[in-house]
């Protein structure tokens, strides 16, 4: 077979029974390849995760289809550490095909323990490699290595001098590899046999991603100093005198060949700041200069003529994961942030053309896989509605552990970078560990940021879907479900500017444990703009400035909370196609989405404007029927320019997930 879905894809033929019931111990059937094939089979899909959410569905969605003499093909997944189903209820056992899936039978030469441990989307380039290499029985170490070579493409054997280990750290950590902590652990073992790195700090560098970024950072001083002066610069002080708070090797050969493309790249999107230099006119003629400030014009014209190269080559593919979207995501909000410091460029027809193109390969990402990220395991979180059982492990984990949701109402990632970096400048010593998941489609407050404080998809609160009065309610009952009692939970909204003496009182109770806060202060000036992504990126910036994000994140700190930042949606700047006639016809009147109950009102909308998309309801009550504005266009008046959301843009979609540390200094 030609890939290890094959063996589990075989199995399901239509039409051969009314629901098949799958015992998937190792979360195979979750995985988005496996998600696509079912679905393109006309399978559909119900993990038991909570038995009455799982009656809510079945009996909605399916129980009376059947009732109605309709055909359906549904897959109910069995997540437990055994192959056993008998947990399952006893009417769906009865009337169910029952089928089981791991991946010790996929794997079987390999250590199980090892290949559980890795993300799903891993087991591609495993399963090529145990095919072609067709390794005998392996133990726990030799699987690591096997993995270690074959996934993640690091041959520890072939790492003797610093310039081959900043390779490999340097494509890990670009990435965002998911690397198991065993792997980690077995690399790092393995590294200290080499007498050549006794000072460098593994276990930090191998594991933390911004603390290696901070690494370079600090080094990329030394390295200008020492191009300067041909080589010849003594750095054996340079952590006294650069003041250097990552330990380590002071001189890295940041000129190899292998490590310079890396470097590029780094500068472009942001993950290190070019720094000034007594010498920087005449380094400015050498590759260094991405590094360099000199003059502010050339410098951001340069740099956003290779960005905007580099994004044209990696705009992912039809069948890219959804890593893929979250890598270009952070490179694309650099992009609109330089683009906008310099508004005569955002107009030209290179650009124009290159949202175009992006625009088009999202939407047909979206199309196409959207529906299998729902069910993904929420640890790492993908969508939105992952966050409370993401939030829910850090808590189980130590029951002395305090977290804190900030969930700031509008914010895309362009415009968090905007508030990082200000954040920053006022607090040098906090930490931001970034990442990024998927909003709701639409992408409006009452379907996304509501889904992220339930815990679970919009299909299971239809009756609050239009509004967000319940979100309190659902934020309580979900950590219930978790064993917490109610004044051990907090929920508080329309924060962002003014005192912080409310929510201070309210944090202070000793027994509270997790915080919900919304912050709402970038959707209100979302709502009022007029100056488009310009004036949203200004705006922004301005409210950034002001002590209230920083004196509430001293707060959470300083009591103790493992603080994370996200969004709801994102925005655009969006132009008018003309507003739809439709009376009271829509349920929900959004700017960049109209929410028809019927098909048929859908249906003549869309017959006026017949670019628009009919979204199906994934994961949304099926009376929830969204049309949404094609490309950037909103149900506004002809040629009206506003800043808005409730479409599939990236912008809208892909939004920060940030946790908020501070170092110790």
């Amino acid at each position: 077979m030609s890939s290890w879905r094959d063996q589990i894809l075989k199995e399901f033929t239509p039409k051969v029974a009314r629901f098949t019931l799958v015992a998937d111990p190792d979360g195979l059937l979750l995985e988005e390849g496996i998600l696509e094939g079912i679905r393109e089979r006309g399978f559909e899909l119900i993990p038991f995760e909570n038995h009455i959410a799982f009656r809510y569905a079945y009996e909605s969605k399916f129980r009376s289809r059947w009732d109605r003499g309709e055909q359906t093909d549904l897959v109910v997944v069995l997540r437990s550490n055994t192959s056993d189903l008998s947990s399952l209820p006893y009417d769906l056992l009865q009337a169910g095909r029952r089928l089981s899936f791991s991946l010790g039978d996929i794997f079987p030469n390999l250590s199980y323990p090892v290949v559980t441990a890795l993300n799903r989307g891993d087991l591609d380039a495993l399963y090529e490699a145990q095919l072609r290499h067709v390794p005998g029985q392996l133990g726990d170490n030799a699987t690591k290595e096997f993995v270690l070579l074959h996934v993640f493409e690091v041959a520890p054997q072939l790492i003797k001098k610093p310039s081959d280990l900043l390779r490999v750290l340097l494509r890990r950590h670009y990435r965002g590899q998911r690397i198991p902590s065993a792997l980690d652990q077995r690399l790092i073992q393995l590294l200290r046999q080499n007498n050549a790195f006794d000072d460098w700090p593994l276990e930090t560098l191998v594991t933390d991603r911004e603390a290696f970024f901070l690494f370079l950072q600090e080094r990329w001083p030394i390295f200008l100093d020492r191009m300067a002066a041909k080589g010849e610069l003594c750095v054996e002080d340079a952590k006294k005198s650069y003041g250097l708070t990552i330990d380590g090797p002071t001189d890295l050969p940041l000129g190899h060949h292998d490590v310079r493309v890396y470097i590029d790249n780094l500068f472009l999107e942001g993950l290190l700041q070019s720094v000034s230099h007594k010498h920087a006119q005449a380094l400015s003629s050498t590759w260094v200069s991405i590094g360099l400030r000199t003059d502010p014009a050339a410098d951001m014209s340069r740099r956003l003529a290779k960005l905007i190269d580099n994004i044209k080559r990696s705009i992912p593919a039809k069948d890219a994961r959804h890593g893929d979207w979250f890598h270009f995501s952070r490179g694309w909000a650099e992009l609109v942030l330089l683009l906008y410091q310099q508004e005569e460029g955002t107009n030209n027809e290179e650009i124009q053309d290159l949202r175009i193109q992006v625009d088009a390969a999202f939407a047909s990402w979206m199309a196409r896989r959207y529906a299998g990220l729902i069910n993904l395991p929420p640890v790492p979180p993908v969508m939105l509605h992952h966050l409370p059982r993401f939030l829910a492990r850090h808590v189980g984990e130590d029951r002395q552990s305090k977290v804190a949701m900030l969930l700031v109402d509008g914010l895309s990632t362009d415009q968090w970078f905007i508030v990082r970096d200000t954040l920053s400048s006022r607090q040098p010593n906090l930490i931001f560990r970034e990442s990024s998941v998927f909003a709701w489609v639409p992408s409006v407050t009452s379907v996304s940021r509501q889904a992220a404080f339930a815990g679970k998809p919009p299909i299971y609160f239809p009756n609050s879907i239009q509004t967000t009065e319940k979100e309190p309610a659902l934020w309580t009952q979900f950590w219930a479900d978790q064993g917490l009692a109610q004044h051990e939970v907090v929920y508080a909204r329309g924060l962002g500017d003014g005192a912080l003496d409310n929510i201070e009182e309210v944090l202070s109770h000793p027994k509270v444990r997790v915080a919900g806060l919304v912050i709402d202060k970038v959707d209100k000036i979302m709502h009022g703009m007029e100056l488009g992504t310009a004036g949203m990126h200004n705006q922004v910036r301005q409210w950034a400035s002001l002590p209230y994000m920083v004196a509430l994140l001293d707060l959470l700190l300083n009591r103790g909370f493992s603080v994370f930042l996200t969004s709801d949606h994102g925005n655009i700047e969006a132009r008018g196609c003309g507003r739809p006639a439709e009376g009271a016809a829509a349920d929900l009147r959004g700017e960049r989405v109209r929410i028809y109950s019927d098909t048929i009102l859908r249906e003549k909308v869309k017959e006026r404007f017949p670019a628009s998309l009919e979204w199906q309801p994934i994961g949304l009550p099926d009376t929830f029927l969204p049309l949404l504005a094609s490309d950037r266009r909103a149900f506004v008046s002809e040629g009206e320019r506003i800043v808005s959301h409730g479409g599939i843009s990236v912008e809208e979609i892909i939004v920060p997930l940030v946790q908020i540390e501070r170092r110790d200094t």
